[in-house]
């Protein structure tokens, strides 16, 4: 054996449908498997959550996925952890190292810069970030073009809004939220260009009392529609309370808003993970920017609620199609028509017109 242990990703790139393992012992990993397909191999992976996993939410959509691929390879061996706090997350991560683990997901924002300094110590293992914008030679991002999905929420608020007033509860007002915001509120100018918006920040991704007094703020103030970028029911239930349409993203939440739901700009993780894990079991994995939208599955929106009319869904269906097939662009005729995706994804920072005030200093 050399003395620098070969690890299963290297050996991977090197053998090509070798049997590997007598190599993965000697790397200190699992024992592999052999396929009749030829590729060789097993995997593990982790994946790291912020809050503990509840019925709907951020963190149940990845932890669905998790399930998916999970249950779709059986080569691959998951993990997870919950509630893991930011300035803990190197110990986490590396406990699942040195245990072995090959791939590790962090899936919040707040674990990019613990990421991106602990990756280069472990260059051979991949790491994936979601939802940042820093990359290093062993760590890959990736995130949905969700403003995307979230237009489309916006065509049908802006076609069951009887007041013309939006109302939107953010979390923290970075690039990502305030893109999402925008979308939504030019989806519903698109077919109501007399719509305007009001926005209230909570500064935090889950903050029950805080969003319900938000909620309640914005509906005092003439908004008929509430959308919110929160991992709780919060908002979609207050809303519905209040008789005005709620609207939400990451999972359908269609049970907490009854009567007055509206629908939810969704993901679809496994559409993400399943080929990154394939890649990496193939060799072939690359740390680059996964960026994807409406075309991919990564994203999409939920059913619509009981009172969104067959007439609002054929809008809604019309503008999705144009969408994919870059027929219609969501930015077309705004302050951001031909944006690259770099100012897209991490330098937006203002609001589109309509919505009222300026964005907050982050």
């Amino acid at each position: 054996m050399s003395e620098k242990p070969i690890t299963r990703r290297t050996a991977l790139k090197a053998a090509g449908t070798v049997g590997l393992a007598g190599i993965a012992g000697c790397s200190g990993t699992s024992s592999s498997n052999s396929d009749s397909s030829g590729s060789t191999d097993s995997l593990t992976a982790a994946f790291l959550y912020e809050s503990e996993v509840g019925e709907v939410g951020w963190d149940r959509a990845h932890e669905d996925a998790r399930q998916a691929v999970d249950d779709e390879f059986d080569w691959l061996e998951t993990r997870f952890s919950e509630a893991v706090d930011s300035s803990d997350v190197k110990r986490v991560m590396e406990e699942y190292i040195t245990g072995g683990t090959d791939v590790i997901f962090g899936t919040t924002f707040g674990f990019m810069d613990p990421m991106t300094e602990l990756s280069p110590e472990y260059p051979d293992t991949v790491f994936e970030h979601c939802s940042g914008f820093k990359t290093t030679d062993n760590m890959g991002r990736y995130y949905g073009r969700l403003y995307q999905a979230r237009y489309l929420c916006g065509v049908a608020a802006g076609l069951l809004t009887e007041s013309n007033r939006l109302g939107y509860v953010g979390a923290f007002p970075i690039p990502e939220l305030v893109r999402q915001i925008n979308a939504f509120v030019l989806g519903a100018q698109s077919v109501n260009p007399d719509v305007t918006a009001s926005v209230r920040w909570t500064n935090a991704w889950l903050d029950p009392p805080t969003v319900t007094q938000a909620v309640n703020t914005l509906i005092n103030d003439g908004a008929d529609v509430i959308n919110n970028h929160q991992t709780s029911t919060a908002a979609v239930q207050t809303a519905a309370e209040n008789d005005a349409y709620a609207f939400t993203y990451t999972t359908s939440m269609a049970d907490a808003g009854g009567e007055f739901y509206g629908s939810s700009a969704v993901f679809d993780w496994e559409e993400f993970y399943k080929p990154t894990l394939q890649s990496v079991r193939d060799g072939e994995w690359e740390p680059d920017a996964y960026w994807k939208g409406l075309e991919s599955g990564v994203i999409d929106i939920d059913d619509f609620g009981p009172q969104v009319s067959n007439d609002i869904v054929s809008e809604v269906d019309t503008q999705k199609e144009e969408i994919i097939s870059g027929e219609r662009s969501v930015w077309e005729g705004s302050q951001f028509e031909g944006k690259s995706d770099e100012f897209l994804f991490s330098q937006m920072g203002s609001y589109v017109e309509g919505i009222e005030g300026e964005v907050p200093s982050s």
